[in-house]
């Protein structure tokens, strides 16, 4: 089963089931098909994290969070603060110097991170992974929903909109603006010749190539002339990290996930304070329900700000963080009803630029991948089709902080792609996009699993809410019934006027009889595909 946030990329990697590959195979093609249609949300250019499980054999994660460029420094834009987003990811500076153009470009480091996953694990060629994504890009693609509403935001507090990010380069105009400048609309075809020369240079030439060959010399050079923080000697040094997940557990089941400064480490705290309660007693999305879950989430967040960063460069209290007692505290001050107070500039709503493919092939094989280019930064290198990442926006501009700025230093993301166990069988593969409320839509769905006996569908289709900063934030399918009692409890209840946010997540189930359950959260255009192997 292979489910993915956009049909080409679920059908991308079924092609590669149904041809012989494994789960790796399917999740690579599917990734790279993402970079196609979803040009924004994601690239070769972008930053990510990727679990694998191979029953028997292996379980690891490559994680590739954009480092900051080797020129970048601590204090840089500290003078340049106007504020920050009222989850936590990122600021807002004067000029938006970290947000579109070459200021904001990090490390990009996706296409490493599968070039690394597929010779590891995979078991077709590299060039029949990559045609797919080639395919699309010459031949066209369909603009969907999701993308239309992507391109057509405005924009906040502050921050650029996808409108300018998409007109900053000529490229990017060509691309995808209608001759009038209006964005492309619903159904039109969109043809990338560029980018399908980019990776069939890819395929031939191997992925190094973007780094050190001929693709690298292009980047380093439209870089350097420029002005940008990134440079050929970036390119050259960058490996991603190949490590064994961080684990946990939860009512009896193994909870497997990404290392910080990937959101495992929230996703794992909060799941241990939850433990504490009898969910289920308290009813589905009840008032009572929703301040708890609620108020677990700030107090991981409020760590997560204090002291979760790149652990090269941060020193951070993990098995304190992660202790069970902790949580017993945790849960204590939570039924006396005490309220956590998270800090934070008050600014813009939550990015939304990110993808993720789930996938199970026959022999068992699990992948999980989340991937991104973050704010995308609207540079596209002329002649090569694809844009970079914006990581640097989502860096503290603040020395002597946990995500301060430093070379060779990854930012925390939100990211924690998860594949929770139910004694030694796989139960979950699950992740998801969505900015800082990733991990707050994949609690809820292992919630909706666990303790409410949902399948995966339902699981990722519940109406759900989030607090990253003091407010409650909800979505529209959430009654007024339910947030009333909130407010008279002295929360700041703020309706989100989407009917699915908050996380956009997708995963699998593996019943205890061995079949596979895939879901696509609604609030994108994704699909689950099974597919039947001889």
């Amino acid at each position: 089963m292979v489910v993915a946030a956009q049909p080409e990329a679920a059908e991308a990697g079924a092609l590669m089931l149904m041809r012989g590959g494994n789960a790796v195979d399917a999740a690579v093609a599917a990734a790279l098909v993402q970079t196609v249609v979803d040009p924004l949300m994601c690239g070769i250019a972008g930053f990510g994290s990727m679990g694998i499980y191979r029953p028997g054999k292996s379980h690891d994660y490559i994680d590739f969070h954009a480092p900051a460029p080797l020129k970048a420094t601590p204090t840089m834009w500290q003078d340049l603060i106007e504020g920050e987003t009222r989850d936590g990811f990122g600021f807002i500076l004067k000029g938006g110097v970290n947000d579109v153009g070459y200021g904001s470009i990090a490390m990009p480091a996706t296409l490493k991170a599968l070039d690394i996953a597929h010779r590891t694990h995979g078991r077709l060629t590299w060039a029949d992974v990559l045609a797919p994504a080639i395919r699309f890009a010459e031949a066209g693609w369909l603009v969907r929903p999701a993308v239309v509403s992507f391109w057509t935001d405005e924009g906040s507090m502050g921050r650029a909109s996808n409108q300018d990010r998409v007109n900053y380069t000529a490229a990017g105009r060509a691309l995808y603006r209608r001759p009038d400048g209006s964005p492309k609309r619903l159904g039109e075809l969109i043809r990338n010749p560029d980018y399908a020369a980019t990776l069939r240079r890819i395929a031939e030439a191997g992925a190094q190539d973007f780094y050190t060959g001929e693709i690298g010399q292009r980047i380093a050079a439209d870089m350097r002339a420029n002005g940008a923080l990134l440079s050929g000697k970036d390119l050259a040094l960058f490996e991603p990290t190949r490590q064994a997940p961080l684990e946990g557990t939860y009512r009896g089941r193994r909870i497997t996930t990404n290392q910080p400064p990937g959101g495992g480490i929230m996703l794992v705290q909060m799941l241990n304070i939850l433990e504490n309660f009898d969910l289920r007693a308290l009813g589905h999305n009840t008032p009572e329900y929703i301040r708890v879950v609620c108020e677990t989430m700030k107090r991981s967040t409020i760590d997560k700000d204090r002291h979760v960063g790149d652990p090269r460069f941060v020193d951070i209290p993990v098995e304190h963080l992660l202790s069970k007692r902790y949580a017993r505290e945790a849960a204590a001050e939570i039924k006396a009803g005490i309220k956590a107070h998270v800090t934070r500039y008050q600014a813009s709503e939550v990015p939304k630029d990110t993808t993720h493919v789930s996938v199970v092939d026959a022999e068992g094989n699990c992948v999980t991948v989340t991937h991104s280019l973050g704010m995308p930064s609207g540079v596209i290198t002329e002649g090569l089709g694809f844009m970079y990442n914006g990581c640097m926006g989502v860096f503290d501009p603040r020395p002597g902080r946990a995500g301060s700025i430093a070379p060779g230093k990854s930012r925390f993301s939100a990211m924690c792609p998860t594949i929770v166990f139910n004694g030694d069988k796989v139960e979950l593969v699950i992740g998801a996009p969505g900015g800082t409320q990733i991990v707050m839509g994949v609690l809820q769905a292992i919630l909706n699993v666990v303790d409410f006996g949902m399948d995966m569908q339902q699981a990722v289709s519940a109406p759900r809410f989030s607090a990253t900063s003091n407010a409650i934030d909800v979505t529209n399918r959430i009654p007024r019934w339910i947030t009333e009692p909130l407010e008279a409890m002295g929360y700041e209840v703020i309706r989100n006027p989407m009917s699915h946010y908050f996380g956009v997540v997708h995963g699998i189930r593996v019943t205890p009889d061995g079949r596979l359950e895939g879901g696509a959260d609604p609030g994108r255009d994704g699909v689950a595909y099974g597919v039947s192997v001889t």
